[in-house]
């Protein structure tokens, strides 16, 4: 049993270290320019085992972008529980929050293009919505704690109430997402001019935190 024991964790170790070498060679090279053969040849895993284990190249990309979801979120966790946030204004917690866009766009270049590869590869290979659950969990969600400054804002008289909390989140982080991801692709028209790609996620933010705010 010992045994089968220890077999298990060493194969877990080298899934692990497939997936992880996976996220660095997207990270550097994008999704298109990664083979499974350069995979298994950066982590030492033969690229039949690869395939035993993930089946395709699109399910090792799940399982790299869901690895790479899930270490951001190890970065934030923690920062929303601390008492310097906590003892700040509902208001200026919700503003905090929606600065973690920018922060995002500015530490994370390299995900965020890689986002918006993912994106089309999940049109174009028609991946089964049931494939993606996990990696859907994995996506940093900072509703929750939007959530509950705003519960404290309006405790606090700093957040005036509005009808549908979920659809103005939503409204305002798809957005952002969004304009992130275009900013990050870079100028492709004439008249593009991505200089002051911060100022302009920064406006859709004190848009959204002007609206929230009571008189």
């Amino acid at each position: 049993m010992k045994n089968v024991i220890n077999q298990d964790t060493a194969k877990n170790k080298r899934y692990e270290k497939a997936v992880e070498v996976c996220a660095q060679l997207y990270l550097k090279n994008g999704i298109d320019a990664v083979k499974m053969t350069d995979i298994a040849a950066e982590s030492g895993i033969g690229v039949a085992t690869l395939y035993r284990w993930f089946g395709t190249k699109n399910a090792v990309t799940i399982a790299a972008m869901t690895y790479m979801w899930n270490e951001l979120n190890k970065m934030f966790s923690g920062i929303f529980e601390s008492d310097i946030f906590l003892s700040q204004p509902g208001i200026k917690q919700l503003n905090d929050l929606m600065r973690m866009f920018i922060v995002l766009y500015q530490a994370h270049p390299g995900f965020m293009r890689l986002l918006s590869e993912f994106d089309l590869l999940l049109i174009s290979e028609n991946i089964p919505k049931k494939e993606l659950k996990e990696y859907e969990r994995s996506i940093i969600n900072f509703f929750p704690i939007f959530e509950k400054s705003y519960m404290i804002g309006i405790a606090d008289g700093t957040v005036r109430e509005i009808p549908d909390l979920k659809l103005f989140y939503l409204s305002f982080a798809h957005s952002l997402m969004e304009l992130s991801k275009k900013l990050i692709q870079g100028e492709l028209l004439p008249n593009d001019d991505f200089s002051h790609a911060e100022d302009e996620l920064g406006m859709i933010i004190e848009t959204a935190v002007s609206y929230l705010r009571k008189g």
